[in-house]
């Protein structure tokens, strides 16, 4: 069988070594030529932003930081970078963070250096979120890639169990699209296949031992592999659903992309069956479902829609909503009627077939 494909990388400099951010960030800046950056951190992350600040003197602190980027967050995150004549960013936290900065990174072209504090995998991407009006709108553009992503798992050695999980899930769902994704290409399923396994091995250790690191440097190798496959085979079905729900009906990002993930896999699974098996021989299992269902069983992982706020009655909505974004390319053909059939088994828990 020939083989061909085109496949493009991004460009971005990463630094990964364990207790070592605040240094690495100051470096990083330096770097850039930049003397006036601006720190993006959530009130939550204000201790771990206080060791970048204390490294790397802020012209300004921004905490003001809401999931799935509104609009009007973005808006207000971008004047005060104006008014501060910032000439950096350095976000510290997760997906909503990094998000954040990409936000302002879109209309003032400003160089972000990302240091991530849950495995989201943002800062490895070029794709960009922002929500209005209940709908979530998302784009590719070259000027929100960070420039910089100083990892640190020491760093998330304060991330809680449960959040750890669902973040860990959330990159392993990145993994798992990009092996069909629109634009998915042999190098990208090389990334996924061994973040899956990265994933698999760290995730449980992270569990078992919140405080060790080789669980957390585990995981967040293995996140930084799946964003890198995820920004270049672009969005699959499982994107398309988490965009939707989560911009529709403001559900957890993390949480939501580890309950949908099995219902997806077993939707597309047996229309691709070689894919399959490569998936479960990464997961160390014969199915690939199996494979994640043990996963997701060591790890505690969070199991039905309804958990988070989303409604029966909002499904028809959902579906309808999706339906306009699926990739055409999916390995299963999809329909109203499958379509609603796996949101509702996501939406209760039900069991995977």
């Amino acid at each position: 069988m020939r083989v061909t494909f085109t496949h493009e990388a991004l460009p971005q400099r990463v630094v990964f070594a364990s207790y070592q951010a605040a240094g690495h960030v100051a470096d990083e800046v330096a770097r850039l030529g930049a003397a006036r950056p601006m720190v993006i951190a959530a009130e939550a992350d204000g201790s771990l932003a206080d060791l970048m600040v204390a490294a790397v003197p802020a012209a300004v602190r921004h905490t003001e930081v809401v999931m799935h980027v509104p609009i009007d967050v973005a808006e207000r995150a971008r004047r005060a970078a104006d008014e501060h004549d910032v000439d950096v960013l350095i976000s510290v936290g997760g997906g909503s963070t990094t998000g954040l900065a990409k936000a302002v990174a879109l209309t003032t072209g400003l160089p972000i250096v990302a240091v991530p504090t849950t495995y989201a995998g943002s800062e490895a991407t070029n794709v960009w979120g922002l929500t209005e009006g209940g709908r979530k709108i998302t784009g590719v553009d070259a000027r929100v890639l960070p420039q910089s992503v100083v990892y640190d798992a020491s760093l998330m050695l304060s991330l809680p169990v449960p959040l750890s999980v669902a973040s860990g899930l959330n990159a392993l769902a990145h993994c798992v699209d990009s092996m069909w994704a629109p634009r998915a290409d042999p190098i990208d399923q090389a990334l996924a296949i061994e973040g899956i396994r990265a994933l698999r091995q760290g995730l449980p250790e992270v569990v078992r031992d919140p405080q060790g690191i080789d669980g957390r440097e585990q995981t967040l190798y293995g996140a930084y592999l799946a964003a890198v496959a995820f920004a270049s085979a672009g969005s699959g079905l499982h994107h398309k659903i988490c965009h939707v729900l989560g911009g529709m009906y403001n559900l957890p990002h993390a949480q939501t992309h580890a309950v949908v993930l099995p219902y997806v896999l077993a939707f597309n699974a047996p229309s691709v069956p070689d894919t399959e098996q490569r998936i479960a021989a990464a997961f160390g299992e014969t199915s690939a479902l199996h494979g994640l269902q043990r996963l997701r069983e060591q790890v505690g992982a969070p199991r039905a829609l309804r958990d988070y706020g989303l409604r029966d009655t909002d499904i028809p909505a959902a579906v309808d909503a999706v339906l306009a974004a699926v990739p055409p390319n999916n390995p299963t053909p999809v329909n109203r009627e499958n379509l609603e059939g796996l949101l509702r088994r996501a939406w209760d828990g039900r069991e995977t077939r």
